[in-house]
């Protein structure tokens, strides 16, 4: 199982994190979330960083803006975190660079009805899922959706787990019947928003 810690802003524990072989690191580019990365880092600091893994993640952004920043800071995959719908995404798959991946985030209530539908719009142009808690703030709430919804929908791809995952609920993985193919940590590993704590994840990812 891969690792992804998202919401990252401080370039010393970004290279912690790359010494320690994490699969992808998370950049918010939405303003509104207090981890907004250009509060903290521009876009030729984010170029510069060498990783395969750098996701940038946007939130009801327009395509040339995520375009734009996709090439300026050298992105490797886009997460859309937002209300994005099947024909956004087809423009953006359509413009984009075709090596940039797409991680479309669908927010999980306590309903699953009309997801597999969603999925089978979705799935000729995106790379990954990414199933997240639902929330007003768009994730980043430390908390954690019922697992076991995912046992009721067909899942035709890879996805990312996220939404409250920490040290002790890792534990429960074993209840879906297919497992994630990424975890994606972000506020239970932290400090305060933006602030990792890196000896934390280190536990996490000798666990895994």
């Amino acid at each position: 199982m891969k690792l992804k810690v998202c919401g990252l802003t401080q370039l010393h524990q970004i290279q912690e994190l790359i010494a320690m072989n994490v699969d992808f690191l998370g950049f918010i580019f939405y303003e509104k979330s207090p981890r907004y990365v250009l509060k903290h880092l521009n876009l030729e600091d984010i170029s510069q960083i060498h990783h395969p893994g750098k996701t940038g993640v946007f939130v009801n952004e327009n395509a040339e803006t995520v375009i734009e920043i996709a090439e300026k800071a050298g992105l490797h995959f886009i997460q859309l975190h937002g209300d994005e719908d099947e024909n956004f995404i087809a423009t953006l798959r359509n413009k984009l660079n075709p090596d940039i991946g797409i991680i479309k985030v669908i927010r999980m209530g306590e309903k699953t009805e009309n997801i597999e539908s969603l999925i089978q719009n979705l799935k000729t142009n995106i790379s990954y899922l990414l199933f997240d808690t639902d929330a007003e703030t768009f994730g980043g709430t430390g908390k954690t959706f019922d697992w076991t919804l995912l046992n009721n929908i067909k899942i035709p791809f890879p996805y990312f787990l996220s939404g409250g995952i920490s040290l002790e609920n890792s534990n429960h993985l074993n209840t879906l019947r297919q497992t994630p193919f990424s975890l994606d940590i972000n506020s239970k590993f932290e400090t305060e928003p933006g602030i990792k704590d890196v000896e934390k994840i280190k536990r996490l990812y000798e666990k895994l």
